[in-house]
């Protein structure tokens, strides 16, 4: 039995194979996200933050990814790269996101997970540029988006 399946029957992560094959998993499900694998390598006490909103616990975390798979159209995600260090992951991605009037978008991230001493993810936070991303897919508006950004923060 390899790593990633010990992983899998024990619900924690201990190598970036594992975390490679449970995100890429959860957003490649025919264009809506599924959560259910993964729900169980996180803590009950889980603190996620992305730049849209900051939920503490599992109830809200749950909530959270099933609003995320209702609102969703089409949303598929690409793992770049992963690097993992002691109880500390890193994941570089491509999320694409479909919207009804829009051609779809890509969001391009970063997510940060940290492990507790058992192997669960407690913590969460993502890094990207929301409206950048999606606004850049909108004729016109990007390129006006994009210069007053430059020209307001440099």
């Amino acid at each position: 039995m390899n790593q990633v399946d010990k992983d899998i029957i024990n619900k924690k992560i201990t190598s970036i194979e594992t975390v490679k094959q449970l995100w890429s998993q959860t957003y490649n499900t025919n264009g809506k996200p599924d959560w259910s694998h993964i729900i169980p390598f996180y803590h009950n006490e889980i603190y996620f933050r992305d730049s849209i909103q900051e939920i503490r616990g599992m109830n809200d975390f749950k909530a959270m990814t099933e609003r995320l798979t209702e609102r969703s159209k089409d949303l598929t995600m690409s793992i770049v790269n992963v690097t993992m260090q002691e109880r500390i992951v890193f994941l570089e991605w491509e999320m694409t996101i479909g919207f009804k009037k829009y051609p779809n978008s890509v969001m391009y991230g970063a997510s940060r997970l940290t492990l507790n001493e058992e192997g669960k993810i407690i913590e969460q936070r993502d890094y990207f540029d929301l409206w950048g991303d999606i606004f850049d897919n909108i004729p016109r508006f990007g390129k006006v988006y994009r210069r007053f950004m430059k020209r307001k923060f440099g």
